[in-house]
């Protein structure tokens, strides 16, 4: 198969998998890997086939390293590492991510670097919101904004706003959280006519997660439903899982335990054959505090002690502050000093490792909802004690200056 095959074979996969023929796509794209000799359009088709599987959660299929290697073109080799950052971090391998990431961008100046590395400084700072690191999250989707507006890439920009509000979903700014969806969605809206209907679903379902938050189950639910609409007819089982999840967190919110236990379940089922596995804390953790609703507390210990596990494993530090917070709950219950001491000696670890407290005032960040300010270096603080202070200099950075060794 000849270089121009090649291309209509390419051009015909697309048309497939724009109809939402997926299978017929992959199999067109299979055959021009069996037939084709041309390297360029062979490495083209690869990188439509890690798209496809990205979207169909099939992770561990998305390399492409050994062909960019063969081209020995540095624009490949880029693109090729950040596939390989991408599926770690969908896999949850956080710092092999981080590692790929810098491989990235170490390489010597490309005419691709311009284009991707601000898709580099994305992922990063996802590997770094999945280690809880979210000093250095922020920095780097601070980055990822930058080259989105240096370069007009609204379609980044619309990608960097959902991990934003994932961001301040978790230090819980549910006004930030929600604002960043929403401005993702506005740019699906106006910029978005020729995108994937996939930037939709992913606006909508952190718009979900931010309403849930909020307390606006109504609007949480509309929100989601649409996201899983489109989910469902592009075959992307990552965000159907996601959106699983949401829709029982939403049910647990009403009190709605009976319908939410088959959503978490659902939602295990995938997460766990897609290799989700900071998902699967998620589920456990929803699941445990259902349990606890029930006061069905050993129960709630079991699933705390999976979640715990698999916390651990991804280095996912806010998910085990979350975990040793419930079981320090359930262990005065059932009134296990021992367990109880440990459990809050583990939690103030895990505070002064994510670094969640505010350098002004001392109160924790993220333990209840409030309104949140970052400074230039990405440290973030509350507002109000920002506003009351007047500060313009970084006090954790002012701290740091002052530690023995410091260069």
């Amino acid at each position: 198969m000849g270089q121009d095959q090649t291309k209509q074979q390419i051009e015909k996969g697309l048309q497939l998998y724009q109809s939402n023929q997926t299978e017929k796509a992959l199999q067109v794209w299979m055959k021009v890997l069996e037939k084709s000799s041309d390297l360029v359009g062979r490495f083209r088709v690869l990188g439509c086939l890690v798209t496809a599987h990205s979207e169909m959660g099939r992770y561990k299929e998305m390399l492409k390293i050994d062909t960019a290697r063969e081209l020995e073109d540095a624009d490949f080799l880029l693109e090729s590492y950040l596939n390989l950052a991408r599926s770690n971090e969908k896999l949850c391998e956080f710092h092999k991510t981080i590692s790929y990431c810098k491989t990235c961008l170490g390489l010597p100046g490309t005419r691709a670097a311009a284009q991707l590395g601000g898709q580099v400084s994305l992922s990063m700072g996802n590997a770094f919101l999945g280690l809880s690191l979210f000093q250095k999250a922020l920095e780097s989707f601070e980055k990822a904004l930058r080259y989105a507006h240096n370069n007009d890439d609204t379609m980044l920009e619309c990608r960097v706003c959902c991990s934003l509000g994932s961001f301040y979903a978790q230090v819980k700014d549910y006004e930030k959280a929600l604002f960043f969806p929403c401005k993702a969605a506005e740019l699906v809206n106006d910029y978005g006519k020729g995108w994937s209907l996939k930037y939709r679903a992913m606006s909508q379902y952190h718009m979900a997660v931010a309403y849930r938050l909020l307390g606006h189950l109504g609007s949480a639910m509309e929100c989601c439903e649409e996201s899983m609409k489109i989910a469902l007819q592009h075959g992307d089982r990552p965000l159907q899982a996601l959106c699983l999840l949401c829709f029982a967190d939403i049910h647990r919110s009403r009190g709605d335990l009976e319908t939410a236990f088959p959503r978490y379940d659902s939602a295990m089922s995938i997460m766990t054959e897609i290799g989700n596995r900071l998902g699967q804390v998620q589920v456990l953790l929803g699941v445990a505090k259902c349990w606890v609703a029930r006061k069905a507390l050993d129960k709630a210990l079991d699933a705390i002690e999976r979640a715990q596990d698999l916390a651990e494993e991804v280095g996912n530090k806010l998910s085990q502050l979350k975990l040793h917070c419930l079981s320090e709950g359930i262990c005065r219950s059932k009134g296990l000093q021992r367990e109880l001491r440990a459990h809050v000696v583990r939690f103030h670890e895990c505070v002064e490792e994510t670094e969640l407290y505010c350098g002004l005032c001392g109160e924790s960040i993220g333990e209840k909802n409030s309104r949140l300010q970052a400074l230039p270096c990405s440290h973030i603080f509350h507002l109000r004690c920002l506003q009351n202070n007047g500060t313009r200099s970084c006090p954790n950075c002012r701290r740091s200056s002052m530690k023995p060794g410091f260069v």
